[in-house]
């Protein structure tokens, strides 16, 4: 099998753009889809094959595009739909493939949809959203949880009502057991797909189906305290069997153009994610895959997490990592900026498709927030565990350059969120001037994968490292008729000597994470350093 024969998606890496903090073009401190225009050549050439851009659509930003207000438009703030086009022409020109967000569980409460359903109780909309009379006592008609803090339900004075949102407020639900809200998505889909796009990223799509009853769920007895949402166990509201119907009903609209994508955002950490895949189950290309995210940073605990994975998938799937999006902390964040080349390295030579976060190839780390700056809805409605759950932080604009506002956006103007503090030390020019900084580790990454078989669809091979196994990961990366890789981690602050003869005599590094020990090797009493991570190929 060579690249030909497998799909672009399986070959590629996806690289995630958050539009608002990219590039601002028009100098209002909001990045959009001219800004995106402007700095694809970097893009192109950090290796990536992919862009995947959080939502662009009108949208009254109660939750920053994920209340959409028009699925087949272009807010004003990023452009108009002529911006758009000349983003897909001048993404495809340079030979990237662009995947758009779609959010089909709930629109935004400005919607023609919604203001239609809110209007009566007989109006022909209503049932495209789930209205219900209040409970006995007036409170909302079960005990469901919004993700983001309180009731999954509002009273709406107009009709009497409550309806529900598993969000913010201004997110109702759409009710997808009512035919004519999935038939209208997937003309939204076609819609896009008519335009040329390369794919969608689903959001939230095992909550798009609830349970027909609306029934209470029952409290959580392992609930830690921290997370309000978390207090119950989410059995009727996510998740439920009849979903994978719904699922295959979009993958069938992406089926009938060649080859599309569709990536689910699915927060499953066993084996249920399998059932999300296309194969006799739910219908994704790929349901992303965050178990790295919320595994403790350690080789012991990352090992076990790639092994239950690649066994859960078995040979008919193809495997997919994450390690960073809009919605959580940043990798330098939670484990440091050494071992973030380590995870970097681990991303990029693990089986299956990669996706970067913008910034995570430079090594942007969480910005704090001051509470006047504050602008996630998670954190504004849930004040008390604002510094843990909110998104901020995650979302500051990208660090071009040392100049005023990093190259984002105009000296004079406030970008919509702060800048990190070391952005003068932490930004693209002074890395890219820097053979050893952590954008030129990610560009030679790329580039040994996307030449290197064994590297873009080969197979994975955990071996034993003895003793070492308790600090170092490490991993044979083989194809038939390829050259052989082999990937050593260390997740630890000190260095190992590792005796690895039985896997020949030499081996060349290929990519060291801190650079500079490119060149052959003695596998027989080879040096591993302190938080480092090495790329070999082996003779």
């Amino acid at each position: 099998m060579d690249s030909q024969e497998i799909a672009w998606w399986q070959h590629g890496i996806v690289y995630q753009i958050y539009p608002r903090s990219f590039q601002d073009s028009n100098g209002d401190g909001i990045g959009d889809l001219a800004g995106i225009i402007q700095r694809l050549d970097y893009v192109r050439d950090l290796g990536v094959n992919a862009v995947w851009l959080s939502p662009i659509y009108p949208s009254p930003m109660a939750d920053f595009g994920y209340d959409v207000a028009d699925y087949t438009g272009i807010h004003s703030l990023f452009g108009d739909m002529a911006d758009f086009d000349r983003l897909l022409a001048e993404t495809h020109r340079r030979g990237l493939k662009l995947i758009l967000d779609l959010v089909p569980n709930h629109s935004s409460n400005q919607h023609p949809w919604f203001l239609e359903s809110r209007r009566s109780r007989d109006n022909p909309r209503r049932d495209w959203y789930f209205w219900r009379d209040p409970a006995p006592d007036g409170g909302p008609p079960n005990n469901w949880l919004s993700v983001f803090g309180g009731p999954a339900w509002t009273f709406d004075e107009t009709t009497g009502q409550y309806y529900l949102h598993q969000f913010a407020r201004e997110q109702p639900e759409l009710n997808y057991r009512n035919p004519e809200v999935l038939a209208a998505m997937q003309a939204v889909m076609r819609f896009w797909l008519d335009k040329g796009i390369d794919g969608f990223r689903v959001d939230v799509i095992e909550f798009i189906l609830k349970d027909e009853q609306l029934r209470d769920e029952p409290e959580n007895p392992d609930w830690d305290g921290v997370d309000p949402h978390g207090r119950l166990k989410h059995i009727h509201t996510r998740d439920l069997p009849g979903v994978h119907d719904l699922i295959r009903e979009f993958r069938g609209v992406v089926d009938a153009y060649p080859e599309r994508v569709m990536i689910g955002e699915v927060f499953q950490f066993d084996e249920t994610i399998v059932s999300y895949y296309g194969a006799g189950g739910g219908g994704c290309h790929l349901p992303f895959n965050f178990r790295l995210i919320y595994r403790d940073w350690s080789a012991p605990s990352v090992r076990e997490a790639v092994a239950s994975y690649e066994a859960a998938l078995g040979s008919e799937h193809w495997p997919n990592w994450v390690l960073g999006n809009h919605d959580q902390h940043r990798i330098a964040t939670r484990v440091g900026f050494e071992q973030a080349r380590v995870a970097m390295l681990l991303l990029l030579t693990l089986r299956g498709t990669p996706t970067v976060y913008y910034g995570d190839e430079i090594g942007m780390e969480d910005v704090s927030i001051p509470p006047e700056r504050i602008q996630d809805p998670a954190a504004l409605n849930q004040p008390a565990v604002a510094h843990i759950f909110g998104r901020d932080p995650e979302r500051t604009p990208m660090q071009w350059d040392d100049s005023p506002n990093a190259g984002f956006c105009p000296p004079a103007m406030t970008p919509w969120l702060p800048l990190a503090e070391d952005f003068r030390q932490r930004n693209v020019a002074r890395q890219d001037a820097d053979p050893d900084s952590m954008l030129n580790l990610f560009r030679r990454v790329t580039a040994l994968r996307q030449g290197e078989p064994a590297l873009y669809r080969g197979t994975y091979r955990e071996i034993s490292l003895g003793e070492a196994d308790a600090g170092v990961l490490g991993y044979l990366r083989e194809a038939p008729g390829a050259r052989r890789f082999l990937v050593l981690l260390n997740f630890a602050a000190h260095p190992w000597q590792l005796d690895l003869a039985a896997l020949g005599a030499g081996a060349e590094v290929r990519v060291a994470s801190h650079g500079g020990r490119e060149g052959p090797v003695a596998l027989n009493n080879l040096a591993l350093g302190a938080d480092e991570g090495l790329v070999l190929a082996l003779d």
